[in-house]
């Protein structure tokens, strides 16, 4: 799609938004936080993220220490972002990129474990070049929320992407070892050893995440293709009968 294509479909989309956000403003009675939140999530999934971002803000003045709000805040933040980049307007969207941060942040002193709002976080860190800072963040996770697979695979991943593999492999092992029966941080380790082409031990995260969910399409595939896929214990007998 051209610049300008793109261009005239946001201004059309926020048009009816627009109207929108002016029935709200007119309509004489206090809007309440979750009728808000229906109106923001609404234009959210419509991708008018400026409308989206007037009801949440709204909902913020009522609420002001709602998770889901703030992160809903940094999405609008960080997708008005990248419009502007499109639009070839660095400084508008490092602005937004600036209040996404700031919106994650708010959410993360409320609950600093918060998965979605430090990956959000780290994608408008990432998005304004500070990578070094999007480490940070990760390794802060890993070491002060608590020893969750979720963190460590968080954390893993961001080591790959800046290419320090050996630090990766150790936050995989750490993920698997605090939470063994974690099919999601097998299944992410295992795709981390067939990047790193360690066939072996990609072998044997699949089949513990098989034996754990036989039903994962994609696991299953996986041993297929490599002729590894392990029996499943026979059920014991009913010795009642």
């Amino acid at each position: 799609m051209s610049t300008g294509c793109k261009r005239r479909r946001i201004a059309s989309r926020g048009m009816a938004w627009s109207v929108a956000v002016l029935s709200v403003t007119l309509a004489g009675c206090s809007p309440t936080y979750y009728g808000l939140r229906q109106q923001g999530q609404r234009a959210l999934l419509g991708e008018a993220y400026g409308p989206a971002r007037y009801f949440f803000r709204q909902a913020d003045s009522i609420s002001p220490r709602r998770i889901d709000n703030l992160h809903d805040l940094g999405v609008c933040s960080v997708m008005l972002a990248r419009e502007k980049f499109h639009m070839m307007n660095h400084a508008a969207a490092m602005r937004e990129l600036d209040a996404a941060i700031a919106y994650y942040s708010r959410a993360l002193d409320v609950y600093p474990g918060h998965i979605a709002a430090l990956e959000g976080k780290n994608i408008a860190l990432e998005l304004k070049g500070q990578f070094d800072e999007a480490l940070k963040e990760a390794e802060w996770a890993a070491e002060f929320v608590g020893p969750a697979a979720t963190q460590f695979v968080f954390l893993a991943s961001e080591l790959e992407e800046r290419g320090d593999v050996d630090g990766a492999l150790l936050r995989y092992r750490q993920a698997v070892a605090v939470e063994p029966e974690n099919v999601a941080a097998r299944v992410e380790f295992a795709r981390f050893l067939i990047r790193s082409n360690s066939e072996s031990a990609a072998i044997v995260q699949l089949q513990a995440a098989y034996l754990l969910d036989p039903t994962d399409a994609w696991v299953t595939d996986q041993l297929a293709a490599r002729g590894a896929v392990p029996s499943l214990a026979p059920e014991k007998p009913d010795k009642s009968k």
